[in-house]
């Protein structure tokens, strides 16, 4: 259970992928072979962009891999690494909630609205449902990363 715990995004890009790379290879065959298109397969391509975007931002978050600067932090002595590190993870939660809340004003406003999808035909909200629960992902993964972090620095301080 843990490790279905600790590579869930991975699991689900690679469903996502899979199937992303199985609609356009269809796309393909199917123009190739009739001089037609599946219209709908691009809408459900950058749909699947989209949470593989957000996706792979919790994976980085999840493995402290995302883009840092790292030079104050550094120059600073331990505990300041820890406080800068706290920090910086208030700060990351306070953007990657508010992402999560415009996301899901969005899905609030798709579903009150009834917008459709341009080639489905289906509604939007379908599509976006799943963003604000991966913008919280991404912030969970940060937090976990940040409190890895923050334990091995007072480790290090403990042991040096």
């Amino acid at each position: 259970m843990r490790a279905v715990i600790d590579y869930f995004e991975e699991g689900l890009c690679a469903l996502i992928f899979l199937a992303m790379t199985g609609l356009g290879f269809a796309n393909i065959l199917v123009r190739y072979l009739s001089s037609r298109s599946l219209a709908s397969t691009e809408e459900l391509l950058i749909n699947g962009f989209l949470l593989l975007t957000v996706l792979g931002a919790a994976i980085a978050a999840k493995r402290g891999d995302h883009l840092a600067v790292t030079v104050v932090h550094d120059l600073l002595p331990r505990g300041g690494k820890v406080a800068l590190t706290i920090l910086a993870t208030a700060l990351g939660c306070v953007l990657l909630g508010a992402a999560a809340w415009f996301t899901a004003e969005l899905v609030a406003n798709q579903m009150a609205t009834g917008v459709l999808s341009y080639a489905l035909q289906i509604p939007a909200w379908y599509y976006t449902v799943a963003v604000p629960a991966a913008f919280l992902l991404v912030m969970a993964r940060f937090v976990q990363q940040a409190a890895r972090a923050v334990r091995d620095l007072r480790s290090e301080g403990a042991r040096g």
